[in-house]
Formats: C-alpha cells, structure tokens, sequence
C-alpha cells in the first residue's frame, strides 16, 4: 500500500504527549494539535482526514468529541488512543480504530497510513475494519468468558461474521483478489 499525505488532528490533553505524537507524524502527514475537547471541535474542518483522540480528557471527554464529529457528519477516520481499557460500552461508539497507549512512533504512521486508505474504500468495507477493530480492541481485554457471557459481544461477533460473509461473496462475484482475500482472512 503506497502511503498518502493526510492531515491529522492529535488531540490529547498531556502536551508532551500531543508533542510527541505530532512529531512523530509531521515528516509524513500535515499535523494539527488540540489539548481538549474544545480545542479539538475549534480545530476540526473538512480538510481533517484522521483524528487521534484521547477518551480520557478533562472537560469535553473523548468519548464526547467523537460523538459530536459524528453528529457533525464529518468526513474524517477517528482512532481512539488511550489508556483506558475498553468495555462492552466500545461496541456502541462510532470509531474506526482503538490504539493503546503507549504507541509507538511505528504504530501511529502504520495507523494513519490504514485510516486513510480505510477512507477510500466501500462503507461496508469501512464497517467491516470498525466491528474487527472492536472485536480485537474487547478480545485483547477480556477474558474468555467475559467474551462469552456478554450478549453485546456476541452480537458484535454475529454482525462481524455476516458482514465478512457478505463481503467474501462480493469478491467472489468480482473475480479472485488475492490481496483483499488475505486481508479479509486475517480478521478470522
């Protein structure tokens, strides 16, 4: 996948943190910072492509500014990067990729570069990398038989599995794209 130059709006209320992040991005990617909620609403516009944004802020939470860049209809990828380990409650919100912290340097571009190439395909195929982000975000905090007791995960599982289903049958209709199979199997 080649890498594409997008604007990004980092939005985390510890400045270092929002430093770093920016840095680490800028050599590849138009960067904007935001040290709350307000600032990140302020600093959103059509011109945004992906925002890192943290859930736990002061104010305005993460949570909050993700919905309201939904309501707003924006046209932007919003990955979650933060601390907070997710709960069932992920399953409901509107993001399109949870990043622990710490993120590395590595983590963020390699994040960018999928959101922005996310950006360009199919809503379903977008959808899809939402319900897998979900599912691996919960799989990766949750016991077994959390996972298994937890109607809302199941329902999210039924949701993924249909979805994945119905985008295999659309590439086989399509005829037999490798790279698309491969990417597809890799949320099995």
């Amino acid at each position: 996948m080649a890498e594409a130059h997008g604007c990004v709006l980092v939005v985390d209320d510890d400045p270092r943190v929002a430093r770093v992040y920016a840095e680490q991005l800028r050599n590849a990617h138009t960067v904007r910072v935001a040290y709350s909620g307000t600032e990140a609403l302020d600093s959103l516009d059509d011109d945004v492509d992906i925002v890192l944004l943290d859930r736990r802020m002061p104010g305005l939470t993460g949570d909050q500014v993700l919905e309201r860049i939904r309501e707003q209809d924006l046209n932007c990828q919003v990955a979650m990067v933060t601390a907070v380990e997710p709960d069932f409650e992920i399953i409901d919100m509107e993001f399109d990729e949870y990043l622990f912290k710490p993120v590395t340097g590595d983590q963020l571009l390699t994040t960018v570069d999928h959101l922005l190439h996310r950006a360009t395909v199919d809503s379903s195929l977008q959808e899809f990398f939402r319900l897998a982000s979900k599912r691996a975000a919960l799989e990766a905090e949750k016991s077994q038989t959390e996972l298994e007791h937890s109607d809302e995960f199941s329902e999210l599982t039924s949701q993924f599995e249909l979805l994945r289903d119905e985008l295999r049958d659309s590439l086989d209709e399509l005829g037999d794209d490798e790279a698309f199979e491969l990417a597809l199997s890799r949320w099995d």
